[in-house]
């Protein structure tokens, strides 16, 4: 599952497009959701392998929406990837506060996502 903002101008649309593709092109099934709340939602009924979760989104943001999937018991073994185009210092270190298993900024290196996607679904 791809949780990202649908904001077209900030080139977000874009990214998750390239994403979605990268990883339907590698045989996995995409869920997307365009907030926070709403890949909470769709986390507690698909129940998804994966989530990449981007960190700056309307409505919830990630760290927020990371936070709560981690602490309900249906949804807290999901692994989730933490994906930010605007790394800060310290959204690494905060994002897996918040229970990210892993981190990775954009704009996405597609062999590192790629690598990283295996194995965690593996």
């Amino acid at each position: 599952m791809y949780a990202e903002e649908d904001f077209s101008y900030r080139g977000q649309r874009k990214n998750r497009i390239l994403l979605r593709e990268l990883l339907t092109y590698h045989g996995y099934e995409v869920i997307e959701a365009t907030d926070g709340q709403e890949g909470i939602k769709a986390a507690g009924e698909q129940m998804p392998a994966l989530i990449l979760m981007d960190l700056q989104m309307p409505v919830m943001d990630g760290f927020d929406a990371i936070n709560i999937l981690k602490n309900a018991p249906e949804t807290k073994d999901i692994k989730i990837i933490a994906v930010t185009s605007f790394a800060m210092k310290g959204d690494r270190e905060r994002a897996l506060a918040a229970g990210a298993d892993d981190y990775i900024a954009k704009p996405i290196d597609i062999k590192q996502m790629s690598e990283m996607v295996k194995r965690y679904i593996a």
